[in-house]
């Protein structure tokens, strides 16, 4: 079966009543038949493009990505502070107040955070470090629209 027909007949599934991680899965389940090599690429350190095709005048474009790697982040002491008082829900301000230290500190140690994690939010970088295991789940949850980084 060519890439091309693969394509087609997952387009074909149509898109209305089928959730877009089935038409993933089923992309994925094709490349494994087209290509049966396929898997053993998938360790790669790169990115590898495994479909490229146009279909009634849309592009697809089929990327698989490296895993992301699990390496343990480094935290100072403070950053680790200051991760569980997020986890627990405290804004910026009162973080700062209860370690005396000033909003900029703490902003600076979260952009610090952010920047080893790779995450953009809060809410990212507490999820991660709960799945990484640097924090324990049992952290009260207060949820806040706040978003003052």
């Amino acid at each position: 079966m060519s890439t091309g027909s693969a394509l087609a007949q997952v387009h074909s599934l149509g898109t209305s009543h089928i959730h877009s991680n089935e038409i993933v899965k089923a992309f994925a389940d094709l490349i494994e038949k087209i290509d049966p090599a396929a898997n053993l690429r998938a360790e790669s350190a790169s990115e590898e493009i495994l479909v490229d095709a146009e279909v009634d005048g849309s592009r697809y474009l089929l990327v698989r990505l490296p895993q992301p790697s699990r390496r343990r982040v480094q935290l100072s002491a403070r950053e680790q502070e200051i991760v569980r008082m997020v986890a627990k829900g405290h804004p910026n301000k009162v973080i700062a107040d209860v370690l005396s230290i000033s909003m900029w500190t703490v902003c600076t140690h979260l952009r610090r955070v952010f920047a080893k994690l790779g995450v953009g939010s809060r809410a990212a970088m507490v999820a991660q470090l709960l799945d990484m295991g640097i924090l324990d789940g049992d952290h009260p949850r207060r949820f806040s629209l706040r978003h003052d980084l």
